[in-house]
């Protein structure tokens, strides 16, 4: 059986670089060529002398938060995908954002961090993230397929539907967030059901404190970590416990100071920016808005890729709950539907690693305090989830309450 998902995550280091770097010219005169986007973006570059990490760090990056204002401006990818694409899907993320997705079989590039997690042919993975609008849950379908898996396509909730499936189909990995395998171990435990068949769970769109993965390796789960986004697909991921995440193969990955183009020195905190060479969505310079930095010397899986060391915070407002971004704009569109409220902010919190989020409210008059206000928090609180597609609790907050510090989201979640 291979060690390794591809023959190239053992290369050199120098080999790899060498190869990523000279594919550069090629790629962004084709992005230039094929993607509105790029054509006005990179105009005035020559792609043929972009041959270094160096010259690369002079070009522009687009943001992720900027996908909002080209979307709007050129329905429905913002000019960024290829004219010739060759899409089966357009998924809608919160933002909103949409994402395309090429159908063919592991376009997310999912698959190398299954197998890192030890998936392999003919086992049965229950994948609980969601498959409603958003593309999670065919990014991991994509990648424990291309293991050949067989996929539960359970998507998250109905906690006593997806044990009774654990119970009669015996899967032997997880796929999805952290916190809905605890909500499903926890169930277990309560209510005596049989889930000893789970051995191993990759697990991503939330932290992973080390607090919750040993529970899980108490249970007897195997339990690794991947760093994907709707926009890229898989950028990083865990072989080995406490190792960093690898980056995944043929991506270009950049740690830049927040705000610039400037790539930080190597170990220190920035945004991870990330050149993808997808041809249906070619992404140069893509900022993902994720806070990371490199982490030295290379995995002892035997590894050679570039590793990062997980998630370390947001270089923006933007945050994300149960796995779904909630961005800064969207509080300010529910704050705009009721002309009484001066200001928002959405407090984020975790109980028993589930996220909360806490909407307080602060009125232009006190004198609203002082009516019945059932009725309009019931309303906001639906306005909330209609906008993020999450649920709240809502709180009236006495004028003058909420500094004037431009916060709109308080992540106050810890990870230890």
């Amino acid at each position: 059986m291979n060690k390794y998902f591809y023959e190239s995550e053992c290369q050199s280091s120098p080999l790899r670089e060498q190869a990523l770097i000279g594919r550069l010219a090629d790629f962004i005169n084709y992005a230039k060529q094929e993607c509105d986007h790029y054509k006005e973006t990179l105009a005035h570059i020559d792609g043929e002398k972009i041959t270094s990490r160096e010259l690369l760090a002079q070009l522009p990056i687009t943001r992720k938060s900027d996908l909002i204002r080209l979307q709007a401006k050129h329905s429905p990818l913002g000019g960024v995908n290829a004219a010739k694409a060759n899409l089966g899907r357009i998924f809608q993320s919160p933002g909103p954002i949409y994402d395309p997705e090429n159908t063919k079989d592991d376009w997310w590039r999912m698959g190398q961090a299954f197998y890192a997690a030890g998936f392999r042919q003919g086992e049965i993975v229950q994948n609980c993230l969601s498959y409603h609008l958003t593309p999670g849950g065919f990014i991991l379908d994509s990648g424990a397929r291309a293991c050949g898996c067989v996929v539960i396509p359970a998507g998250p909730g109905q906690t006593d539907q997806q044990l009774d499936i654990i119970e009669h189909l015996k899967p032997q990995g997880y796929a999805g967030t952290p916190s809905f395998l605890k909500i499903l171990l926890d169930k277990a435990k309560a209510e005596n059901r049989d889930v000893s068949s789970l051995t191993k769970a990759l697990v991503t769109g939330e932290a992973l404190p080390k607090s919750l993965r040993a529970e899980f390796s108490a249970a007897g789960i195997d339990t690794l970590q991947a760093y994907a986004t709707a926009d890229v697909g898989l950028i990083g991921f865990e072989s080995q416990i406490d190792d960093g995440l690898i980056i995944a193969e043929d991506l270009l990955v950049e740690i830049v100071r927040p705000g610039s183009l400037e790539p930080v020195a190597e170990g220190e905190v920035g945004e991870v920016v990330v050149t993808s060479f997808n041809v249906d969505y070619p992404l140069i310079r893509f900022a993902t808005g994720d806070l990371s930095a490199v982490k030295l010397g290379v995995s002892d899986c035997g590894r050679t890729n570039m590793r990062i060391k997980g998630w370390l915070g947001r270089a923006d407002q933007t945050t994300k709950v149960k796995g779904m971004f909630v961005h800064a704009n969207q509080i300010e569109q529910v704050r705009q539907v009721y002309p009484y409220i001066a200001k928002m902010r959405l407090l984020v919190s975790q109980v028993n690693y589930n996220d909360k989020m806490h909407l307080q409210c602060e009125l232009t008059d006190d004198k609203y305090l002082d009516e019945d206000v059932t009725s309009t928090l019931d309303s906001i609180s639906s306005t909330l989830k209609k906008v993020t597609k999450l649920t709240g609790t809502i709180e009236f907050v006495a004028t003058g309450t909420l500094a004037d510090d431009g916060k709109v989201i308080d992540d106050v979640r810890t990870i230890d």
